[in-house]
């Protein structure tokens, strides 16, 4: 199992995370996702995959839930 780490701005609640789940879990061959929320900082987004995904995918999702990744 592969796993990959994005840092996610503007979350602040339960929705967000449901929202950036639901999106995440889209991508084919994602096959969990487990946010570590810090309220109005950044949260981290670890994601578990069976294969390569690329990063203007999770970016993309990440995007269509309504909000960014932040750099490192």
């Amino acid at each position: 199992m592969l796993h990959k780490t994005v840092h996610v701005g503007g979350m602040s609640c339960d929705h967000c995370i449901h929202a950036v789940t639901e999106e995440i879990s889209k991508i084919p061959g994602v096959i969990g996702v487990d946010i570590d929320l810090h309220a109005g900082e950044i949260s981290f987004v670890k994601i578990a995959l069976d294969s390569e995904i690329s990063e203007t995918d999770i970016a993309a999702a990440v995007d269509e839930a309504g909000y960014t990744i932040v750099p490192a």
